[in-house]
């Protein structure tokens, strides 16, 4: 690790003496034609090269010029953006995961790290050895399609994947590394219209303003304590302009957090910008956008009903969930179209509500629904199949056996900091720190196996030798303080290299 470091250092170097290059554009926003070759507000991804592709005229088209048409005029041209990333990793951790025992793989996510000796209680073993990791998985394409305009109706589409997919637990360190599985990103429709604008498929969540308020990291995006989620939904909204000001009102029905709620969960969100103010900023490791600074607020509700804790269940115990949130996007030193250089970016984000772990990265702090059915006095005691995941809700048994429900609470809030440096912008340092706990997690498990806190930082240094070319390095602390007062920690260096198109 430390050639490693030294080689990426010596980097450093070459990309301030390069001069100054065009920062890499971001994939247009989803909706927007691929026509616009500054950096904006687009889905954490990479600066695509556009590919235009103009059906032939059709036969009747062709051959009945002088006819009067048949359908409404169209404006414009199809075109279609192909873009992406392909990312190689090297990855050093000083406690050891895997996918069959939880711990730091790939990304880090918010999953229980293992714990060290605590008195008489030894250690567990991934604790006290290291692992390295070399990886591709993260590398990223997606096509984006705009439809001519048709009645003042703008359509587009967007298909993106990468190769992180889930695999199965007895997968081999091999396959899991070198046979990734290819999975779904975006998949979704937008159309826009005078009025009102639709999204309709798989795309970042409302809740939180993703990827506005997405950070930037060497690290696989969601950062530990940061919100990140991606899933279907119908999402309807506006954006409205007052000169140099303008304000997104959203509301969607999104992928329940329970199927069996019966209902989609309900999130809105309402988000002010101001356009005069421009921040520069890394999105996730190979993204780039040049942003408004802006001020947003959002919330999620969300309907549970729980199988009754029987080895037969016929009813069920209804419950709900909630989440605030806020996020702002300002530029301390503020970035224009035609330099980055020395500018400077905060991001920030406050979170709270309960039954909301799903919506961060592997998040449930231990907390684990019951395999059994609990005060039946048998032996074995009857197994139990929860109809919901682990970690959003629990299961509590009163005075009586009388059972009740909870929705396990979390809050979160995060800062990044970025910084472009003279003379070309080319070379940023970016820092970024969050705070998780819960107030409740440890009435649900036990004192050894549930964490209630959690606090993450991770400096990085990125060096763009060329717009298409980007190397980052980063270190990260991460520490999880399980509710008997253990503290359980990770220390992490990453070396990742992007070529951008």
């Amino acid at each position: 690790m430390q050639r490693l470091s030294i080689s990426f250092l010596s980097l450093v170097a070459l990309a301030g003496s390069a001069g100054a290059q065009p920062a890499p554009d971001a994939p247009p926003p989803a909706g927007q034609p691929p026509v616009q070759p500054e950096p904006s507000n687009a889905p954490a991804g990479s600066p695509p090269s556009p590919v235009d592709v103009t059906p032939p005229p059709s036969g009747s088209q062709a051959e009945n010029k002088g006819e009067a048409p048949t359908t409404p005029p169209v404006q414009g041209k199809w075109t279609t953006t192909f873009y992406g990333f392909t990312e190689g990793d090297l990855i050093y951790d000083k406690v050891q995961g895997g996918i069959n025992g939880g711990g730091p793989t790939e990304a880090l996510g918010n999953g229980a790290l293992p714990r060290p000796a605590n008195g008489a209680t030894a250690a567990q073993f991934r604790s006290q050895h290291d692992q390295f990791q070399t990886t591709a998985r993260n590398t990223r394409i997606g096509f984006r399609f705009t439809a001519p305009t048709v009645n003042d109706i703008k359509a587009t589409g967007n298909i993106e994947a990468d190769f992180a997919g889930n695999q199965p637990n007895t997968v081999s360190e091999a396959s899991l590394y070198v046979n990734a599985t290819m999975r779904i990103r975006h998949a979704y429709l937008k159309f826009e219209t005078p009025f009102l604008d639709v999204l309709f498929g798989q795309y970042w969540q409302l809740f939180g303003w993703q990827p506005n308020s997405q950070e930037g990291s060497v690290q696989f995006q969601g950062l530990p304590g940061f919100l990140s989620s991606r899933t279907a939904q119908l999402r309807i909204g506006k954006n409205i302009k007052a000169g140099d000001f303008s304000v997104d009102v959203e509301i969607a029905a999104t992928r329940p957090g329970q199927r069996g709620g019966g209902l989609p969960d309900g999130v809105g969100g309402i988000k002010f910008a101001f356009d005069k103010l421009k921040a520069y900023r890394i999105v996730g490791a190979a993204g780039s956008a040049l942003d408004s600074a802006m001020v947003g607020v959002s919330v999620i509700g969300r309907r549970f009903q729980l199988a009754e804790l029987k080895a037969t269940p016929a009813s069920t115990i209804k419950s709900n969930g909630y989440g605030l949130g806020a996020n702002a996007l300002l530029p301390i030193v503020p970035a224009t179209k035609e330099s980055k250089a020395n500018a400077l970016t905060l991001e920030g984000e406050f979170v709270t509500g309960g039954a909301i772990a799903d919506l961060y990265t592997g998040l449930s702090g231990g907390v684990a629904l019951p395999a059994t059915v609990p005060g039946t006095g048998m032996t074995p005691a009857p197994a139990f199949t929860p109809n919901i995941d682990n970690g959003l809700v629990e299961y509590k048994v009163g005075a009586g056996n009388v059972v009740t429900v909870h929705p396990v609470r979390w809050q979160s809030y995060g800062v990044g900091l970025q910084y472009f440096l003279p003379p070309s912008g080319n070379v940023a340092l970016v820092v970024n720190y969050s705070h998780l706990s819960s107030d409740n997690a440890h009435a649900f498990g036990a004192a050894n196996a549930v964490f209630e806190k959690q606090d993450y930082v991770d400096g990085d240094l990125f060096v763009d030798l060329t717009p298409a070319i980007r190397l980052g390095a980063g270190f990260v602390w991460l520490r999880q303080t399980y509710v008997d007062g253990v503290n359980a920690p990770d220390y992490r260096g990453q070396l990742s290299g992007m070529f951008i198109f």
